[in-house]
């Protein structure tokens, strides 16, 4: 996804620390990745769960986007967990 700004939110800053995935790798994720799933509907701005591959690794990212300000917003990150997903991280077991 394309946007201007890029805000992190305080839980996915926490996350991010913990989980060892720096703000370069979800940058990567939201300029590049694949979006599995979309919540159009989702209040105040739609979101989205974004894929990519940084470094081999797969890394799921929650990203919600305001088009009227062109600003992304961070709600997450996270390595998905390959017990709760199929061999390509892009569905759901």
């Amino acid at each position: 996804m394309d946007c201007q700004n890029l805000v992190f939110s305080r839980h996915a800053i926490q996350q991010m620390f913990l989980r060892r995935i720096s703000k370069a790798d979800v940058q990567t994720v939201v300029a590049y990745g694949e979006v599995l799933e979309e919540n159009l509907y989702d209040k105040p701005f739609p979101s989205y769960l974004l894929l990519d591959f940084v470094e081999g690794q797969p890394i799921h990212v929650v990203f919600s986007y305001d088009e009227s300000m062109d600003t992304g917003y961070v709600v997450t990150a996270y390595r998905p967990d390959p017990n709760l997903w199929t061999n390509n991280f892009r569905t759901r077991r």
